[in-house]
């Protein structure tokens, strides 16, 4: 879970939640109220786990599933992704680009 860099507080899992859905990227820290920013590092790994969603495909292309299996299979895995996202969610005071490095 996120633990928030001014105040030190963790946030639970429904705070987390609520706030991955805010089309801002700064999230407010439910404790002290301070902006904080997804890391870079964080913001790949969700990334490669949201991509994970599309698996079925894959395994389509691989083997020849049925169709109803297919089709169950992308709420489950979208539901059991956005359940772990939040344990993946660690948080900077400053916002990070996610395409550069930061090497000179």
């Amino acid at each position: 879970m996120p633990i928030c860099k001014n105040c030190q507080n963790k946030w639970n899992w429904k705070q987390t939640m609520r706030k991955m859905f805010t089309l801002d990227t700064a999230m407010i820290c439910p404790y002290c109220g301070e902006k904080q920013y997804q890391t870079r590092k964080s913001k790949r790994k969700s990334a490669f786990l949201n991509a994970l969603v599309t698996l079925p495909l894959l395994l389509n292309i691989l083997f020849e599933i049925p169709g109803v299996i297919l089709l169950s299979l992308f709420p489950v895995l979208f539901f059991l992704i956005m359940s772990l996202n939040p344990f993946l969610i660690h948080l900077s005071n400053k916002e990070e680009d996610i395409i550069s490095s930061g090497r000179k």
